[in-house]
């Protein structure tokens, strides 16, 4: 009697497993939480140096329009303005190209084209940005060399390059949100006596509007930090630009071209850490309005 009662109390095998798979995810949850404080801490501590420690002022940084750090001039809105004017411009082209598509596959062409389409999509979403970037510098920026005239490096081929960049991602997620509608939605619509178009436009754009909103913001926010394909046709000159085909430089591309060429610990180098902590806190902004995004949508 008391060997049964001990085997009914003792913990069974399939207990003694769930508490070791507990244990695995929060070990799992605490390094990935570690690691990502760290880097925002080293981030904050690296960015806070320039002002800190050698004396340039906050608003001078991010309002000075004059960037030399070998004469110690340390203006960042240059940068600032142009990550946004490719991130805003290439967000604006892309969106409805990525509608038009969503709204082709899943509303309009059979289930078949879809089948074919998303392994192409996908493929797109991985391609690395320096395909994207050498495709730019090879055709786009000699193409509007020859329609523009000028060196054909500027904002325009960088906007170009985004655009073709973050497209895949958009789509593929606007896909996924029209695919997420109920179809019970379509067959009232429809009951209702309404069009296909007017099924699309008043039925389904509007319940997948926070999907599409995702996809938007989660396309800007991987064309505000990309950096290599950007520096390759961007024309990486530090000055405000006053027209679409103007060279100019991004916050990543400075970033990239400048990191090697600076010593650990100087004011230049401060510089670079304190640009990569302002992409930080963009890129913390754009995770935050994706989070209440898709918020939104649950409701």
């Amino acid at each position: 009697m008391e060997d049964l009662k001990k085997r009914l109390t003792q913990p069974s095998i399939e207990s003694k497993q769930e508490w070791f798979g507990k244990l695995i995810s929060y070990l799992a949850m605490i390094l990935i939480g570690g690691l990502v404080g760290i880097i925002l801490i080293f981030l904050t501590l690296k960015g806070i140096a320039l002002f800190k420690d050698n004396g340039v002022g906050v608003w001078h940084f991010l309002s000075g329009t004059d960037w030399q750090p070998s004469h110690h001039h340390y203006g960042a809105l240059p940068m600032i303005v142009t990550s946004f004017s490719v991130t805003v411009l290439s967000g604006i082209i892309a969106l409805p190209l990525a509608l038009i598509v969503a709204i082709a596959i899943t509303e309009m062409l059979p289930e078949r084209v879809y089948q074919y389409l998303q392994p192409l999509i996908e493929l797109l979403v991985g391609i690395p940005s320096v395909v994207y970037g050498y495709l730019g510098l090879t055709i786009i920026v000699p193409y509007l060399r020859q329609v523009f005239g000028g060196t054909g490096f500027g904002i325009l081929a960088a906007t170009c390059v985004l655009f073709l960049m973050i497209l895949p991602t958009m789509t593929s997620m606007t896909i996924d949100s029209f695919r997420a509608v109920p179809q019970k939605y379509r067959q009232a619509s429809i009951g209702l006596g309404a069009t296909r178009w007017q099924t699309i436009s008043r039925v389904i754009i509007p319940s997948a509007k926070n999907g599409v909103l995702t996809a938007m913001v989660f396309g800007m926010a991987r064309a505000f930090g990309e950096a290599l394909a950007v520096q390759m046709v961007i024309g990486n000159t530090t000055v405000i630009p006053k027209g679409l085909m103007e060279s100019s430089a991004t916050l990543t591309s400075v970033l990239t071209t400048g990191i090697g060429n600076t010593v650990m610990g100087t004011a230049s180098n401060n510089a670079l850490w304190s640009l990569a902590l302002i992409l930080l806190v963009m890129s913390l902004a754009f995770n935050l309005l994706m989070r209440l995004s898709s918020k939104k949508g649950a409701r």
